[in-house]
């Protein structure tokens, strides 16, 4: 059974933001997804080739737990070519140490104890490169979901500090660098802190805010980072943010403002989160026999369906019904389940020729979006 952090490095921007979430979360099941095991699959991939290449580990031994992760369900053709791009990533890196520092070294999936800051804080590296002077953890998250900035990331500098705490009595490290590859979404992100400041940082923000997740005190804060935590669907702080919304005070004239309308966005999106998750929970409660007044559970509708499609086809054509009749016309798959197929590699040298990315519709995001201004001169849509 794997082991599990209470004040985990994936959920550190939530418990630092909102400290008592971690103990009111232990009341709730821990569910996993589809997402969070194909990227430990990928994880898998990525540390077998990492090893093969850089530890001499075995053709045959590497051939074999290939065989096993191409075996799982979760496995698709184009996994080997994102997972290459971490690979590379990671070997650049530790050849650009080497340059520096002959005697330097890499860990691979490395498991790291922030104990001294964090209660019973430890974590695993996916890679680490170590030299005089610099030390770069690189991480990668298979997902393609949004972008994650290595920037101010607490997850990374909590590697870090484990990093340091395991091997700073080898090489005097100066300086951290941290690196997220999510060759999904082509990004990778570095950030680099001095030892220093990260230590401090450790000392004056990290440690009495762990302190007060790990007893669950501190103050409630809802939030972006709401989005993975288990108690988020009954949790008063992030319903009473929400809330606010309904209590808007608007303006005495007829029409909304545009200072009304830019606060409403702001607040729109995740309102309608809270009450998608306010309903799944009622269900999932009134299913087990909770009676909400005023709510019952009744049967939603359903499409009719074959119960057998061949035998419906035989009766069919047996009865003067052609196939061109009663068969839909082929169709390609799309590109995204072409390239599971394929491989993003294999498909693009194969018809890269003939796929085409046109623009993207037009969407209205916040202004901290890394994305460029839409350019409507260069667009065909109308916004009606």
């Amino acid at each position: 059974m794997t082991e599990h952090a209470i004040l985990s490095a994936s959920s550190s921007h939530r418990w630092l933001t909102c400290p008592p979430s971690v103990r009111l979360e232990e009341s709730f099941p821990n569910r996993t997804s589809e997402y969070a095991a194909e990227g430990t699959l990928a994880h898998e991939l990525g540390e077998i080739t990492l090893r093969h290449n850089l530890e001499n580990m075995a053709t045959r031994t590497f051939n074999s737990r290939l065989r096993k992760i191409q075996d799982e369900k979760l496995f698709t053709a184009d996994m080997p070519d994102y997972v290459e791009v971490y690979v590379d990533t990671c070997m650049e890196k530790f050849s650009e140490a080497k340059a520096m520092t002959p005697d330097a070294i890499f860990k691979i999936e490395q498991k790291l104890d922030f104990s001294e800051w964090v209660p019973k804080g430890f974590g695993t590296g996916d890679f680490i490169v170590i030299a005089d002077g610099t030390m770069e953890i690189c991480d990668l998250k298979y997902g393609k979901g949004v972008p994650v900035s290595a920037k101010n990331n607490p997850q990374m500098r909590l590697y870090a500090l484990g990093a340091i705490s395991e091997f700073s009595f080898l090489f005097d490290i100066e300086n951290v660098k941290m690196t997220i590859i999510q060759p999904r979404l082509d990004s990778i992100s570095t950030d680099e802190v001095s030892t220093n400041d990260l230590l401090e940082w450790a000392e004056k923000v990290l440690k009495p805010t762990a302190e007060l997740a790990f007893k669950g005190e501190g103050e409630f804060k809802a939030g972006e980072h709401c989005g993975f935590c288990r108690a988020k669907r009954v949790c008063k702080a992030r319903a009473n943010k929400n809330l606010e919304l309904a209590k808007y005070e608007f303006r005495s004239t007829e029409t909304l403002s545009k200072k009304d309308i830019s606060d409403i966005l702001g607040k729109a999106d995740e309102l309608v989160k809270w009450a998608k998750d306010i309903q799944q929970h009622a269900l999932e409660q009134a299913l087990q026999g909770t009676q909400y007044k005023g709510w019952k559970v009744v049967e939603g509708r359903s499409n009719r369906k074959y119960t057998d499609t061949s035998k419906v086809a035989d009766v069919l054509i047996a009865n003067e019904y052609t196939e061109d009749k009663i068969y839909k016309p082929k169709e390609l798959q799309g590109l995204t389940n072409m390239e599971k197929l394929v491989g993003k590699k294999k498909l693009n040298q194969l018809i890269g020729d003939l796929i085409e990315k046109p623009q993207g519709k037009p969407v209205l995001v916040p202004e901290k979006d890394k994305r460029p201004v839409f350019n409507s001169a260069k667009s065909d849509f109308e916004v009606v």
